[in-house]
């Protein structure tokens, strides 16, 4: 066992007893002591940190075929033997084992996505079987010398990049991108700036002289300017002598087949809680729901007045860095992201028999920047001028009533005090269920040529879990978005007010629903609901889609993720709607989706989509504000609305709407709001 200190190793024990009653309710085998310490060093003993980076772990293993496979077989075994990936027998200064991925050694149609991240984590779990990775962490070395754009796999990099940053248990010191050639520069520009807090300052674009900057010429091979001849073959040969005592230790633990064994609320629920509270509260002692507190309030719950929250948005240290990119031709889009047709979104209009003006979107006439001055425009404002401009728009009183939100007899049903509706949008049950309230905290919102398209509404309390099934069913809602956890840092962000494992059910009021399926995804999580209206006996199918990767501070780490959920839900639209036949005789586009916490954010980036795609045009300035003119205060943090700008940006480099970009400067006017 590591040389650990008692503190350490009182706090290893309580990440492993927390884990292993998770994995014994799914009669899974327990993780040994040697395992735990792995997540528990790569994140400085923080228990509730070591159990987000474990479920991570999982997950990820899971959705990227990494639980199981053999690398005395094809093709784990032709993978290892190209060399593309491997690592050094020689460490960094700091004691770091050093990674490294050569990419001119791959041809992204001669292998999977799978095969070639078998063979990292394959290497990487050799590796971090010694002590000293373990406490110092890894340097990963992006060797790009001498690649063409043939070798480079945009997605791939994202995702070798996502797993070493927050699903595998090993420290992440430093990542050095070698010699990138100007074709890079443009998909690094965009994908540097989604690179948030510590590992901001971490990321480096540096040439074969600038390495030694970063690690010593002795530890580096010869290709890279080094002092040593690489020898890979005998790397490989150690891994499979030591895989048979080794291999097992880290993606066994994802091997179960009823895998993943922790759902995010599971951990939140339980084990989250267990870990922050003391043992003699209970989970409902640990309801902080209506006690404001510093940190990541979605952009429906925090008071307007008090949202200035510092963000950390470190430079990245770059060479070149005002280098102009003259001709970048983007690579097809990835495969799971589905893109939207227009032409679909317009077919659907009129091939309805009935008539229905587009006008009535409050969204429907703005105008907007072409892309190339939606570029300019952001390179102008800078990060800095964003911030400032999203300032503008929250300093401006909101135009409209809070009457019956205020009403004593509806102030219980408010998740906090200042974040109210307005009575002009407000959603209004009606009065079938008897003599209940007619009101909700949930607000109509138009979408792009759909009036009232999404419900914007708060995270569901266990008083309003009645009131907000029958606004459901009483809506016709076949979707509801979630971009939480129901409970973060000890805080319950939302109650659980569906049924979490397949194959359960709970009841609220007249209505009885049903868990049919759960689909787990790295960064989210999709749920099959049935809807049953127990008076009637009439059901209905709705699709609860929960975005896990929000972080409890800040945005979305990756925009490609967060643009993958967004088809998601479109997709699912659509799907229900054509299951919903005759019944539904509104708009084309269906039912108002429910969105509740941090709507804003999402509603902003569907609307802007559909209208890029429809008229070649952005303008998320007035929509943010034609938005929270029906949902006061949407979009409640700065760095959320700077998100919204470079996900759009992200998205036309997905689709091919771009083929040049020249961002440079835009971080160079550092946020107020950093530290």
């Amino acid at each position: 066992m590591a040389s650990i200190s008692q503190d350490e190793e009182k706090a290893a024990k309580e990440f492993i007893k927390i884990v292993n009653d998770i994995r014994r309710q799914h009669n899974a085998g327990p993780m040994s002591f040697n395992t735990a310490l792995k997540f528990m060093m790569a994140r400085k003993f923080d228990v509730h940190r070591a159990l987000s980076l474990y479920e991570a772990h999982e997950i990820t293993r899971f959705k990227e075929g990494l639980a199981k496979f053999d690398p005395f077989s094809d093709p784990v075994k032709s993978e290892l033997e190209t060399g593309k990936f491997t690592v050094l027998p020689t460490r960094d200064s700091s004691g770091a084992a050093i990674a490294m991925f050569t990419a001119c050694k791959h041809i992204p149609t001669d292998t999977s996505h799978q095969t070639t991240l078998q063979g990292v984590v394959y290497q990487l779990d050799i590796a971090l079987e010694d002590l000293q990775t373990q406490r110092c962490g890894i340097v990963f070395i992006y060797n790009m010398t001498n690649s063409k754009y043939a070798n480079f796999d945009y997605e791939l990099s994202q995702k070798i990049l996502g797993l070493l940053k927050g699903a595998y248990p090993a420290r992440l010191k430093k990542v050095l991108i070698v010699t990138a050639p100007l074709w890079f520069k443009a998909p690094f520009k965009i994908l540097r700036l989604f690179v948030r807090e510590k590992l901001r300052d971490r990321v480096f674009m540096v040439n074969v002289s600038q390495l030694p900057l970063h690690i010593p010429l002795a530890s580096l091979p010869k290709e890279l300017g080094g002092q040593f001849e690489m020898d890979h073959v005998s790397w490989i040969k150690h891994c499979l002598e030591s895989a048979p005592k080794n291999v097992a230790d880290l993606y066994d633990l994802a091997s179960n087949n009823k895998f993943p064994l922790s759902s995010s609320n599971q951990l939140q629920n339980g084990a989250i809680l267990s870990v922050n509270c003391t043992n003699n509260m209970s989970a409902a002692d640990c309801d902080l729901s209506h006690i404001r507190a510093n940190g990541n309030m979605s952009d429906d719950e925090e008071d307007s007045s008090t949202a200035s929250t510092k963000l950390e948005q470190s430079k990245c240290v770059t060479s070149d860095e005002n280098h102009k990119v003259q001709s970048f031709q983007h690579k097809p889009k990835p495969e799971n992201i589905i893109m939207p047709n227009i032409n679909d979104f317009k077919d659907n209009l009129s091939s309805h028999s009935h008539k229905y003006s587009t006008n009535e979107s409050i969204h429907s006439n703005i105008q907007g920047m072409s892309l190339e001055e939606f570029i300019q425009y952001m390179k102008s404002k800078g990060r800095k001028g964003l911030c400032e401009e999203y300032n503008e728009i929250k300093s401006k009183t909101p135009e409209g009533t809070f009457e019956i939100s205020r009403l004593k007899v509806n102030q219980c049903k408010n998740r906090y005090t200042d974040v109210l509706c307005f009575d002009h949008s407000m959603v209004k049950l009606d009065g079938k269920d008897g003599d209940e309230s007619s009101y909700i905290n949930a607000n109509f919102v138009d979408g792009y040529m759909q009036k009232n398209a999404f419900i914007s509404t708060q995270g569901p309390l266990p008083k309003t879990f009645v009131d907000f099934w029958r606004m459901v069913w009483q809506q016709q809602v076949l979707i509801i978005v979630m971009t939480t956890r129901t409970v973060e840092r000890c805080r319950t962000k939302c109650g659980q007010y569906w049924p979490l494992e397949k194959d359960t059910s709970m009841e609220c009021g007249f209505y009885k629903i049903e868990n049919t399926n759960v689909e787990q995804h790295s960064d989210y999580v999709i749920t099959y609901l049935i809807l049953t209206d127990t008076k009637t006996g009439l059901k209905r199918n709705i699709t609860h889609l929960q975005y896990t990767s929000w972080p409890d501070y800040g945005v979305p780490h990756s925009a490609v993720a967060m643009l993958d959920f967004r088809e998601k839900v479109r997709e699912h639209q659509i799907k229900n709607l054509k299951a919903l036949g005759s019944q539904w005789q509104g708009h084309p586009s269906g039912p108002p989706i429910v969105v509740h916490c941090s709507a804003g954010t999402f509603i902003t980036l569907d609307i802007s989509i559909l209208r890029l795609e429809a008229t070649g045009t952005i303008n998320i300035k007035e929509t943010v504000e034609k938005i929270r003119s029906q949902r006061a205060h949407s979009i409640q943090m700065p760095d959320q609305y700077v998100f919204c700008y470079l996900a759009l940006l992200e998205y036309a480099f997905i689709r091919g709407l771009l083929q040049d970009v020249d961002l440079s400067g835009f971080e160079d006017s550092e946020s107020e709001f950093e530290e």
